[in-house]
């Protein structure tokens, strides 16, 4: 879980969060839960806030069935495919959704 004032606090993240969604056309319930789980799963260096980001575009995407390829989402987010597939699990697993086995 996250605070509101992290919403305030991560307004620039939140803005290239929405910029990539709008990049893949993303419906909003996987543009809020991509903010959600982003939120949720914060880390503290700025260096890894885009791989996050991303992952957590790609795993909204495949939660609420708006799903797009691993790599259509690392370009819109200007990461390597690996930084999101590295990711992905871990940040369903973190926010307590049980992953596939694929």
């Amino acid at each position: 879980m996250y605070r509101a004032g992290d919403q305030v606090d991560q307004g620039e993240w939140l803005a290239e969060l929405e910029a990539v969604a709008e990049r893949l056309d993303l419906d909003a319930e996987a543009r809020s839960t991509a903010q959600d789980l982003f939120l949720s799963q914060l880390p503290d260096e700025d260096r890894s806030k885009r791989a996050v980001l991303a992952a957590s575009v790609y795993a909204a995407a495949l939660l609420v069935g708006d799903q797009r390829a691993q790599t259509e989402v690392a370009d819109a987010a200007d990461v390597s495919r690996l930084s999101i597939q590295s990711r992905w699990k871990d940040l369903l697993d973190g926010a307590g959704f049980r992953t596939p086995d694929w």
